[in-house]
């Protein structure tokens, strides 16, 4: 959704800033497209970041890959510093420019603590991730990226969206993280969105969260017992464990965001995100409702 202005009151504040990317990820939510847009969508984000609500206090930048921009995110999250003030910066990125040294460096110069980078691992076996993300060499580049984010000091926000290629390995790749990447500073866990390429490779990508409760209860337990901030996003709190209730945000935007009816009953509804009212397949999972 390419926003026009941003509201105060929305939960989901972001910038758009190009359809393009160098990932075809299996699952992505908004495919890319080979569109030259990047000038006339930075100069409409340059826009609405000038009539923003002051005090607006975070504010996301995705795409698409927004490091294509080159120098022009810099200019972004210059312009965002200067007129919100009190933001805070979260740029999803699938993570490979940051392989550049020199990149990450100028980033660094720019953004500052204000920046979050939201950045995919799929795997912590390489063929895997390079297989969801559909790029041969995105494992190396991203880790590389990571190391370099770190030697900075730039905030890191690792994403893993769950689905049936990646899902039997996440206890291993808590591990992984817990011994390679213990620098990141939050680790989310994230339900799957069943739109954009994930209709076209639902065979292949999709798996009800019912099916994966064993695996993230052990990869979620690993790494907060190890001291590591995790959460869950965009699974409603019926499709998952007791144990891990407390590490579930209500995290699904508010445009895009429904309940099923046997919600009305549910107790919790007002502190559960609910599902995608997006996802185009039919929803699989069995509401265990807590009266």
């Amino acid at each position: 959704m390419i926003k026009t202005e941003l509201d105060i009151n929305s939960n989901d504040n972001s910038l758009f800033v190009t359809v393009q990317c160098n990932n075809r990820c299996l699952m992505c939510s908004q495919p890319p497209l080979n569109r030259d847009d990047i000038d006339l969508l930075f100069e409409r984000n340059l826009a609405i970041i000038e009539s923003a609500p002051f005090e607006l206090t975070d504010i996301g930048i995705t795409g698409g890959e927004p490091t294509l921009l080159g120098d022009k995110l810099f200019l972004l999250i210059e312009k965002v510093k200067e007129k919100l003030p009190e933001a805070q910066i979260h740029v999803l990125s699938n993570g490979r420019a940051f392989s550049n040294r020199d990149y990450v460096k100028k980033l660094a110069t720019v953004g500052g603590d204000r920046l979050l980078l939201g950045i995919p691992l799929h795997s912590d076996y390489l063929h895997d991730h390079d297989y969801i993300a559909q790029a041969v060499g995105s494992y190396n580049e991203t880790v590389k990226g990571l190391y370099n984010l770190a030697e900075f000091n730039i905030r890191i926000e690792l994403r893993i969206v769950i689905n049936k290629i990646n899902y039997q390995r996440l206890p291993q790749l808590s591990n992984f993280i817990y011994k390679n990447l213990p620098f990141v500073t939050h680790i989310s866990f994230m339900g799957l969105e069943d739109t954009g390429y994930s209709i076209k490779n639902h065979e292949r990508v999709w798996i009800d969260p019912i099916d994966f409760q064993i695996q993230l209860e052990k990869a979620v337990i690993n790494l907060a017992t190890w001291g590591l901030d995790v959460s869950i996003f965009n699974l409603p709190l019926c499709s998952l464990p007791s144990s891990l209730h407390e590490f579930a945000r209500k995290s699904i935007s508010d445009w895009k965001v429904k309940y099923l009816e046997e919600c009305r009953l549910c107790s919790v509804k007002d502190i559960c995100c609910g599902l995608f009212a997006t996802s185009k397949g039919e929803y699989k999972v069995t509401p265990l409702l807590y009266m």
